[in-house]
């Protein structure tokens, strides 16, 4: 597998760039989990979207994922390196479906239902000086033919 740049998930210090997003030690996104239904849904929300009550439970899910459909963005603002892989990435255990860059390989090499994995990633500088934490997928094997 082509590899597009090289891993670094593995010295990612700071904070989540956004409260209650994603849990940092070990890396995992936080959701809701309906304690009706079960459904569970990313972000978090106050109500469950499937049975509409509003019984949830903060929970966090899966890290591992596959690709579900994906475009190459090969346009963007100034300060943004093109072309990258943005995709709908399904969290099978979890029944969850959610928007994020695919990383890991080039994107002429993304499949559809290609194993990702969940990788925390520098973000920015908060006006405090603290590194902001966000979240991206990481392409860990190909698609069986």
């Amino acid at each position: 597998m082509p590899s597009a740049e090289t891993s670094s998930s593995t010295a990612v210090r700071g904070r989540p760039f956004r409260e209650g997003l994603l849990a940092l030690e070990p890396p995992r996104l936080l959701g809701s989990r309906c304690t009706d239904c079960g459904a569970a849904s990313f972000p978090a929300r106050a109500f469950c979207p499937s049975c509409r009550t509003g019984a949830v439970e903060p929970t966090e899910l899966s890290p591992d994922g596959r690709v579900h459909s994906f475009t190459v963005v090969r346009q963007a603002p100034a300060g943004v390196e093109v072309p990258y892989t943005l995709a709908w990435v399904d969290l099978p255990t979890d029944r969850v479906r959610l928007m994020a860059q695919v990383v890991g390989v080039v994107p002429e090499a993304v499949a559809l239902d290609m194993p990702v994995a969940l990788e925390l990633t520098p973000f920015g500088t908060a006006e405090d000086g603290a590194e902001l934490v966000g979240y991206r997928f990481r392409a860990t094997g190909e698609v069986a033919p």
